[in-house]
């Protein structure tokens, strides 16, 4: 597994918003319906994180990236899940950028993440709570 920065790719738009569109209800937590792909696309292109990675094997199977609040978020592809790496991918951004605080933002709906992160010693330090008015 190795991490590949996910501008290197010419399909990097496609397979990004391949990727949103397998996410569920129970793993959102920063959007509540699918962007158009013109949408997307302006998010990618804002460059929104301090380091955006595919996690490949050799082939893409996921993307994990760093904001630039050392918040980890990390999404494989449905048919490669359970097969260690999202843990790996985790695991590898810290090697590569280093000692420090990082932070992990789960749905509490997401069983499997929190146990991801918990079982890599990430502890929780906050809830947060939403109201649309």
């Amino acid at each position: 597994m190795m991490l590949q920065n996910i501008y290197e790719r010419p399909d990097y738009h496609e397979l990004l918003y391949r990727l949103l569109a397998e996410r569920g209800d129970d793993v959102n937590i920063s959007h509540k319906e699918m962007p158009s792909l013109s949408q997307h696309i302006l998010f990618v292109e804002s460059r929104p994180y301090e380091a955006w990675y595919f996690i490949c094997d050799p082939d893409p199977v996921g993307a994990c990236y760093l904001s630039h609040q050392n918040e980890i978020g990390v999404f494989v592809f449905a048919e490669h899940q359970k097969k260690g790496y999202a843990r790996d991918a985790i695991k590898a951004i810290v090697e590569k950028h280093g000692p420090g605080r990082y932070l992990a933002n789960v749905s509490p709906r997401n069983e499997a993440s929190r146990f991801l992160f918990q079982g890599l010693g990430f502890r929780m330090c906050q809830h947060t709570y939403e109201m649309v008015a």
